[in-house]
């Protein structure tokens, strides 16, 4: 029995020691620091930006006109598609000039006649001067003929406006292009009556629109408005006559880039009491005809001349409660939080307006593993971004 448990006992010594080993090693593992967690650091990028402000807008013609008759009667022809682009003077719609070119005829035949009354009240007149008056002919007889000659000239005078009037009428008949720009869809057909005048119920038969250039307009805070019209102010020194004249750019819905360029050409004379805001327009070029009234789009004008200023990737920002701030770094790899006031974003970099230097060490990646006063292991991320071009940005 002894033989036998001489092995067992050793088992048992060897298995102990083996439990005592790696009760040591979990000790001294679990009492071991964890590593300072990594995190991706950089400067604040140092550059010239551009405030905008931007607008939600429309645009609007420069000239509408709404296209009707002079002149009643049967319409008669139509010279042009529906939708196409006319200039000046181009051929709209002939109305039925038959019965304006009779009344113009009997106009001018009018004319003749008159002009024979006339002739013969001279001639008669002048046989009278030469008579002796008393023993031929009396003085009331030749008053008389004065009278008729008179009478003669001014039923010319008449006549001849009679017919200018008829010839003007027979014009009408012929309805061209007030302005160049693009025609609407025709809304009378040939053969229907159009009821014409300058006044009282007269029938529509299009519209024709402007297109280049084309206008876009939009309103504006009062705060907004002041600042821009103090900046335009300096510029001319003291001088408020022109109004404001900012360079403007502009881009449709489905635009990503402000690629229309503009300028503001006018600002409306009063601001709106129940909204505290202020119309302004701006005109642009529009040789492609893409822009179209009624158009949505929007605009951006400078708020404030260039200006340096220190920019981090939006991602470095953290935020408590109301505040923002981002993590820095001192010699000694410790995170610091430091509060900022943020500006406007252009392509993920956020313009620091206060609470940042240009000399500060940022956490721009790796915050959700940074505790205040934890010291951490930076890594310098790429400068590829400090390379990049003056960025202009807008307010939101």
């Amino acid at each position: 029995m002894l033989q036998r448990s001489a092995p067992i006992v050793a088992v048992l010594l060897l298995l102990s020691g083996g439990v005592s080993g790696c009760s040591e090693e979990k000790s001294a593992a679990q009492a071991a620091p964890p590593p300072p967690p990594q995190v991706t650091v950089a400067k604040p990028i140092k550059k010239v930006v551009t405030n905008y402000d931007e607008y939600v807008g429309r645009f609007v013609p420069v000239d509408y006109v709404e296209v009707r008759a002079r002149v009643s009667g049967y319409l008669d022809k139509i010279h042009f598609t529906d939708g196409q682009m006319v200039k000046v003077g181009d051929p709209l719609f002939t109305i039925d000039r038959r019965p304006f070119q009779a009344v113009y005829d009997q106009a001018k035949a009018s004319i003749e006649q008159s002009k024979a009354n006339l002739a013969f009240a001279q001639s008669d007149l002048a046989r009278g001067k030469n008579l002796p008056v008393g023993n031929v002919i009396t003085q009331q007889t030749l008053d008389q003929r004065v009278q008729a000659e008179r009478v003669a000239e001014a039923n010319v005078t008449a006549s001849e406006a009679a017919a200018r009037q008829a010839n003007l009428d027979l014009q009408f008949t012929e309805l061209t292009a007030p302005i160049a720009g693009r025609i609407g869809d025709r809304r009378v057909s040939i053969g229907n009556l159009v009821t014409g005048g300058t006044s009282g119920n007269t029938t529509l038969l299009a519209t024709i629109v402007s297109v280049d250039p084309i206008r876009f307009e939009f309103t504006m805070d009062e705060a907004s408005y002041l600042r821009y019209l103090n900046e335009a102010t300096e510029k001319r020194a003291g001088s408020v006559d022109r109004g404001l004249s900012l360079d403007a750019d502009l881009k449709l819905i489905d635009e990503r880039d402000f690629v229309h360029k503009g300028h503001i050409d006018f600002v409306d004379n009063a601001i709106n009491t129940s909204s505290g805001t202020i119309r302004g327009r701006a005109v642009f070029k529009n040789t492609d005809g893409r822009l179209t009234p009624g158009m949505f789009g929007r605009i951006r004008i400078p708020a404030a001349p260039p200006a340096e200023a220190l920019l981090v990737p939006d991602d470095a920002i953290a935020t408590e409660q109301v505040r923002k701030f981002v993590y820095t770094l001192g010699d000694d790899n410790v995170a610091k939080p430091k509060y900022v006031t943020l500006g406007p974003v252009v392509d993920g970099l956020r313009v620091i307006t206060a609470g940042l230097t240009a000399n500060d060490t940022v956490v721009v990646n790796g915050l959700m593993r940074v505790r205040p006063g934890a010291k951490v292991s930076p890594q310098q991320a790429s400068a590829d971004a400090s390379n990049s071009k003056d960025q202009t940005v807008r307010t939101n």
